[in-house]
């Protein structure tokens, strides 16, 4: 059981990084223009098409003690964050932030800019038009990519493994657990953890496709 409690915090924290991030990203890339905007959409859906142990090494790299992020960490504030569970919320976080971008920006882009410019004729500030207009009317799109993104954190192996290990009761999620499972010839266990982990996720893609289903469909 800890292996799953230990997935499913890593996978929700996960995924409250990567929808506060992919959302702020997604209405960048969908109501602005500027140059280089194609370029930074394919560093931002990168992780996607990148094996999860080149992007754990690139973790490992910019996070380590002689990284430049993981240094200044260590230097500043006494953390590290190679192999512990905080280690881990970040490698899944980046995997499944293309996810909820992906989603989100697709809903962005959806929105009907005349309501948000007769929002502004009304005299609505701009954080009253995304936040009266813009996102209500995405958000769909949005919880949708967060559920997809929450199922891949949850499932995430190879760039986890790589910064957070296989650390008993720490680091070790379902995914890494049943690898370990596995391994050791403990196919009942493997067993049990492969079917609570496809549950979970069958359920969270049956969610996903409800948001993604149209509300009106013309007959």
């Amino acid at each position: 059981m800890i292996p799953l409690l230990l997935s499913l915090k890593v996978a929700g924290l996960a995924t409250i990084v990567a929808t506060i991030a992919g959302v702020s990203f997604a209405w960048l890339a969908a109501k602005r223009e500027f140059w280089g905007k194609e370029f930074l959409d394919a560093v931002l859906t990168l992780p996607v098409v990148l094996p999860p142990t080149v992007l754990g090494y690139y973790l490992l790299v910019l996070l380590g003690r002689r990284g430049p992020i993981g240094s200044w960490l260590e230097s500043q504030f006494g953390i590290n964050l190679i192999f512990t569970w905080q280690g881990a919320v970040i490698a899944a976080s980046i995997v499944a932030f293309p996810l909820v971008y992906k989603s989100a920006r697709s809903a962005f882009e959806a929105v009907s800019r005349q309501l948000e410019d007769a929002s502004r004729v009304l005299g609505k500030s701009e954080i009253q038009v995304f936040s009266l207009v813009t996102l209500p009317l995405a958000l769909r799109g949005i919880l949708a990519g967060a559920m997809l993104a929450f199922a891949r954190a949850l499932g995430e192996f190879g760039a986890t493994l790589m910064v957070a290990g296989s650390l008993p009761g720490k680091t070790q999620t379902l995914s890494i657990a049943v690898y370990e499972a596995v391994q050791a010839g403990h196919d009942q266990i493997a067993n049990f953890l492969v079917i609570v982990t496809s549950i979970v996720c069958i359920v969270v893609l049956l969610a996903s496709n409800y948001l993604f289903r149209p509300k009106y469909r013309v007959t």
